[in-house]
């Protein structure tokens, strides 16, 4: 059976480090700013076009607006057409990568978009605030205050981005099959855990589905 893992996260967990990791032990590809080559490759548009459309896109004012009148009901802001195109292309290669292939997707609403794929384990990493800044310290030199801000800011523009696309809210447990804070175990240790959990976890039957 092949492995379609999505790896949600907050902002300074350590999430995209570890789906690197889970990727590396199962043998399966990563995609995570590959998708952007892959959106270049699609789209015809620029790199510099998408990556700055995806970075307007998770922090716009549309995106805001939507979520503070629950997902968008009773109101309609419309983000640029690039916005909008740059979703539905990536949209439509995650899509892709689920019907055919396999891999470990980071972020980019993929748990919604392979919803109607069976199997596809879901995963959510979060952290502790102080390690989550500690980690932004260390790793990309921020004072303690700019992480703090900078934690606060991404966190809310995922959410932002995935509750306008999703209709659901993004950290909602139900939306996911394993959730783990990663302040209490090393990267490597809970990427252990997920591989650990994918092999060993309960697969639905599909109705009509060979399994001789």
């Amino acid at each position: 059976m092949k492995r379609l893992i999505t790896i949600s996260r907050e902002y300074g967990s350590g999430g995209r480090l570890i789906g690197a990791k889970v990727a590396d032990k199962l043998e399966i590809p990563i995609y995570d700013r590959e998708l952007i080559d892959l959106a270049v490759e699609r789209s015809g548009l620029s790199r510099e076009i998408i990556e700055s459309a995806e970075l307007q896109a998770k922090s716009g004012f549309a995106y805001s607006l939507a979520n503070s009148f629950d997902f968008g009901i009773g109101i309609s802001p419309e983000p640029s057409s690039i916005d909008e195109e740059l979703f539905t292309t990536q949209f439509e290669i995650i899509e892709q990568i689920g019907r055919t292939g396999e891999g470990v997707i980071i972020g980019r609403c993929a748990d919604y978009i392979l919803k109607n794929i069976p199997n596809v384990t879901n995963i959510f990493i979060c952290g502790e605030p102080e390690d989550r800044i500690r980690r932004c310290v260390e790793n990309y030199g921020e004072t303690h205050e700019d992480a703090k801000k900078r934690i606060a800011d991404y966190d809310k523009a995922r959410a932002n981005y995935y509750n306008y696309h999703t209709c659901q809210r993004w950290g909602d447990y139900h939306n996911y099959n394993l959730m783990i804070n990663s302040s209490f175990m090393d990267e490597d240790a809970i990427a252990d855990l997920i591989v650990e959990f994918v092999k060993n976890r309960k697969m639905k039957v599909v109705e009509g589905e060979n399994h001789e």
